[in-house]
């Protein structure tokens, strides 16, 4: 399996002249992706490989002494891979962007654009209520969250409130191109996340 870490910059259009198309694609910046830790399953039960990006300026000491030897770095994230592919991963290895292939399918997970406070025709794409017919002002309201029966609401409800803002992952986008001197990768498509966000990138079978 693939994997890497990368900020997004933006989204632009590529034109493709073998089909005489347009594309939507989203840029992804991924310099400076290094292997920090190799997790195997013997010490620590599971098989994964941890990799830092980015710098930050201030550290605390556990930081310090667990990045001991390399930059520190101001994210780390963990990509589980099975035991046989292991081998291929030392501490401090740089992890670059020609390791993925035009054609290549991804899936790429991050925080979501946060949207603020929202209603549930926004939130969850309820229809709302009748437009005519003697109502008034409910429009746009939730209508009923329950009945008699179990005198409550029940929890997970859908309701108004925060939208946007989790973690969600996007799959099936393909690698349409790769700079490997810029270290960006073409994602047609776009990705979660604001310009600037973190957002992790994975092959799909």
């Amino acid at each position: 399996m693939k994997f890497i870490l990368g900020k997004k910059i933006g989204m632009m259009q590529l034109f493709d002249a073998e089909t005489l198309r347009v594309s939507p694609v989203t840029l992804i910046e991924t310099k400076g992706n290094v292997v920090t830790q190799v997790r195997t399953k013997e010490r620590d039960g599971y098989s994964a490989v941890q990799v830092g990006f980015g710098s930050r300026k201030k550290a605390s000491r556990a930081l310090t002494g667990h990045y001991a030897g390399l930059s520190v770095f101001r994210v780390a994230r963990e990509f589980r891979i099975p035991e046989s592919e292991l081998s291929g991963y030392k501490r401090g290895n740089a992890i670059e962007t020609t390791q993925f292939n035009k054609g290549d399918k991804v899936m790429v997970s991050g925080i979501s654009m946060g949207r603020g406070f929202a209603g549930a025709v926004k939130r969850h794409g309820f229809h709302g209520g009748p437009k005519t017919h003697g109502q008034k002002g409910s429009h746009r309201r939730v209508g009923s969250i329950g009945s008699t029966t179990p005198q409550r609401v029940l929890k997970g409800t859908r309701m108004a409130g925060h939208m946007g803002q989790i973690r969600i992952s996007v799959k099936g986008l393909r690698v349409v191109d790769i700079s490997p001197d810029d270290h960006v990768l073409f994602l047609r498509g776009a990705v979660p996340g604001v310009t600037g966000a973190l957002v992790e990138i994975r092959t799909q079978k």
